[in-house]
């Protein structure tokens, strides 16, 4: 039985991605939006830490004089309390906006009745304490601060409206809202740090509804039933949906939200674009409700989508391609080897630009970064389908050449049918397990023979190191870093090394970033499975073996989180091997009780 904890928000400072994760899926009641939390939980000791981050997530509190307050809640605060709306789970949209934020968005900045309720900043640790002893502890030894709430919203004696429906809170919205006159608006200006504001803020222009377009709603096409899942690995998703175009501008948020480190921003944003790439029809009307009715999206999409549809574009998208820091974020981002924390380190160390980069921090890059900058153009270069099948059928010659045998997937975006790629991905694996064994290191050393690799970023061993052996599930006490796959690979730098010496004196041929991986026959269909997939589609895998078959999934295999032994799929009845690496792909999607999705059906972003 669940335990009943307050409304959480969770601060995402501090924490990892998949403690992140973990975190989220274990709270009961997790809300994104900070303003109906009662509670705001994170890694934070400190009281002008815990200021810092409500202030950082637009809260403006009063400080409550914990000690002079009497044990018990005041009468008007137990009313307020009283009178807020209990919503039905039904109604709840956990991943991307609660019914409370759909209000809050469509009626003005805050729901009535939140002014004067208070809020609580406790360290992380009353979570994770209460559910080791199985009842919700009392916050005072964990309360690092403790405030009431001060919203923009005026206050009123009226007690709020009953909870309703994304979608009829919606049409009521669509229906009483009238447009306001181009003049009225007000003009945004962009903060220091990239964030725009709005002085004197108004409601987003709805559009009345005519009577055509509410014939048109009563006739929408039904919500595929794959649809109704929260798991994007099990829905096709086509590498080009009905609605691209609004899914690029979408993209172009998460982006950004990646960019300035909000883990809970891009989760959402990817819940929801992976759901709409998922549905199968184009949005037939330029109202929200369409958009909001598909779970995982909510309000703050529905009403984005009605942007795009009479505008062509999103206001946010475009004052994130002009916010001039997020400019520079990106420019860092794309070096190859600088994840989204290390270009925040370099443009708060003053950089904003290669240049910079070059000569004021070159001797503090390691070496994989320096190799990233030194060939930051050409790594941005897409890589068409025929050159991806030419580099991928040298590497399988040079391994046959080496053992006879090797069979070879080309897996990452080409394998889900994109026409170029970033970069090239191949999965390479021998019936006997004998030849695989170390054999990462032979085939790198055999292309660097024959010049096509000109630089190894990180060489893995790994899986050879403990005799590829699938490494037992040992619970959730795990390192950060550890999540990626344990299977051997190499991360290389290819050019080819033939061209026309009468046209140029040196190679003209662009550099290439190459992952070569190298599994197991008896793990090789995970590892197809692993290296094709969109990322949003390998987060949903995890979390579906997570909470519905209590097994950890990853590239170099499946393991139970029951017992930690490990778990073949790939195997037939009679324990015979997989005849080859996409038979052995189809067990795994088989033993997981999932519907076999093509490589093209799995383009979740």
């Amino acid at each position: 039985m669940a335990l009943d904890f307050p409304t959480i928000f969770l601060l995402p400072a501090q924490l990892g991605s998949e403690e992140l994760e973990q975190l989220e899926e274990q709270i009961p009641t997790l809300t994104y939006d900070i303003n109906e939390a009662e509670v705001v939980l994170g890694k934070v000791s400190r009281k002008e830490r815990a200021l810092f981050e409500l202030r950082k997530h637009k809260l403006v509190t009063e400080e409550i004089d914990t000690t002079r307050r009497s044990a018990s809640a005041s009468p008007e605060l137990k009313r307020l309390r009283l009178m807020t709306p209990v919503l039905a789970s039904s109604d709840l949209d956990s991943d991307t906006a609660s019914e409370g934020e759909i209000q809050r968005r469509l009626v003005g900045p805050a729901a009535p009745g939140t002014a004067g309720q208070t809020v609580k900043v406790v360290r992380l640790s009353w979570f994770t304490d209460s559910i080791k002893a199985g009842l919700v502890l009392p916050l005072d030894d964990y309360l690092v601060y403790e405030g009431r709430k001060v919203l923009a919203a005026p206050e009123t004696s009226q007690p709020p409206p009953p909870a309703e429906k994304a979608a009829e809170v919606l049409k009521r919205a669509l229906a009483d809202a009238s447009a306001l006159p181009p003049s009225s608006r007000q003009k945004p200006f962009s903060g220091r740090r990239g964030e725009t504001y709005v002085r004197n803020p108004v409601r987003p222009t709805l559009v009345r509804q005519t009577t055509s377009e509410h014939e048109v709603d009563a006739h929408l096409p039904p919500i595929p039933d794959y649809l109704h899942t929260t798991y994007s690995c099990q829905r096709p998703t086509p590498v080009h949906p009905p609605n691209e175009p609004f899914i690029e501008e979408l993209s172009k948020i998460k982006t950004a939200r990646t960019l300035t480190g909000d883990k809970i921003g891009v989760r959402a944003y990817s819940s929801a674009i992976a759901t709409i790439a998922a549905y199968p029809y184009t949005f037939q009307t330029s109202q929200a409700t369409e958009v909001a009715r598909l779970p995982g999206c909510g309000a703050k999409i529905a009403l984005l989508y009605q942007e795009f549809k009479e505008t062509g574009q999103i206001r946010e998208a475009r004052e994130d391609e002009s916010d001039p820091k997020l400019a520079v974020l990106k420019l860092f981002y794309n070096i190859w080897g600088v994840a989204e924390t290390t270009a925040r380190d370099f443009y708060n160390r003053g950089w904003r630009d290669i240049d910079d980069i070059v000569e004021y921090g070159w001797n503090t890059l390691t070496r994989v970064q320096q190799i990233g900058v030194k060939f930051y153009d050409e790594f941005l270069l897409k890589i068409p389908r025929a050159e991806v099948e030419s580099i991928s059928n040298i590497i399988l010659a040079h391994a046959n050449k080496i053992r006879k045998g090797f069979q070879m997937v080309i897996v990452g975006g080409y394998r889900r049918g994109k026409t170029e790629s970033g970069d090239v991905d191949v999965v390479l694996s021998h019936p006997d397990e004998s030849a695989t064994l170390g054999f990462v290191e032979r085939i790198v050393v055999s292309l660097e023979r024959d010049k096509y690799i000109t630089h190894t970023l990180s060489i893995s061993t790994t899986n050879s190191e403990r005799g590829q052996v699938p490494v037992s599930w040992k619970g959730n006490e795990k390192k950060a870093g550890t999540g990626f796959d344990t299977l051997d690979k190499a991360l290389v730098v290819w050019q080819d090394p033939v061209w026309n010496a009468g046209e140029s004196v040196k190679n003209p041929n662009p550099h290439r970033r190459v992952d070569i991986i190298i599994s197991p026959w008896k793990t090789a269909g995970c590892a197809v499975l692993g290296w094709t997939s969109g990322t949003t589609f390998q987060r949903d895998l995890r979390r579906y073996c997570k909470k519905e078959r209590s097994l950890k999934f990853d590239s170099s295999g499946i393991r139970s989180r029951l017992d930690g032994s490990w778990v073949d799929f790939e195997s037939g009845p009679d324990g015979e091997p997989a005849p080859d690496m996409l038979t052995a792909e189809r067990r795994v999607f088989a033993g997981l009780g999932l519907e076999w999705r093509p490589p093209e059906e799995r383009c979740t972003g």
